[in-house]
């Protein structure tokens, strides 16, 4: 059992119920780890800081993290690519119990926690996201990471490799 007390939230607490980074959902086969994704610079640098007892601690052997505030500089694409947390709860996309959003719960969800519901619907959300990795392969020369950089750290954010 995960006890989480961190900012955001308190005495939230989830079972393991599958293999860390297995057993997905069908049609759910993220492309990078929630490690890989730190590593690489997500979100500003900014997400998880506070969360460091809930998740592996080697995921945060070589994360870009930003502890004061967010940073661009800590984006791999160093470019911002994402709305606030404030903008994803007005326009309803916060789903109880991830407070943070679907990063959280993709950490959550590889590490062997499961909801029925609430993961049909994010994995519901991270297929759709795919469209942005068809924009850059119509758009783009393959492999050139100066083209379309918002929707490369996008796709990063959501567990797609950006460099195509």
């Amino acid at each position: 059992m995960i006890v989480v007390n961190d900012k955001m939230q308190q005495n939230y607490s989830y079972d393991l119920v599958a293999p860390m980074g297995r057993d997905f959902g069908f049609g759910f086969e993220p492309e990078l780890t929630p490690k890989q994704m730190l590593e690489l610079g997500v979100f500003e640098g900014h997400y998880l800081n506070d969360c460091k007892n809930e998740f592996p601690s080697d995921w945060f052997d070589n994360a870009k993290l930003s502890y004061n505030k967010p940073d661009i500089r800590c984006n791999h694409f160093q470019i911002k690519s994402r709305l606030s947390l404030s903008d994803w709860q007005n326009k309803g996309w916060i789903l109880a119990p991830d407070v943070r959003g679907w990063f959280q719960w993709y950490c959550r969800y590889y590490m062997g926690r499961r909801i029925l519901g609430i993961d049909e619907l994010q994995i519901k959300r991270w297929r759709a996201f795919k469209r942005h990795r068809a924009q850059i392969e119509k758009n783009c020369m393959p492999f050139d990471e100066d083209c379309r950089p918002r929707q490369r750290q996008a796709l990063l954010q959501w567990a797609y490799n950006p460099f195509i």
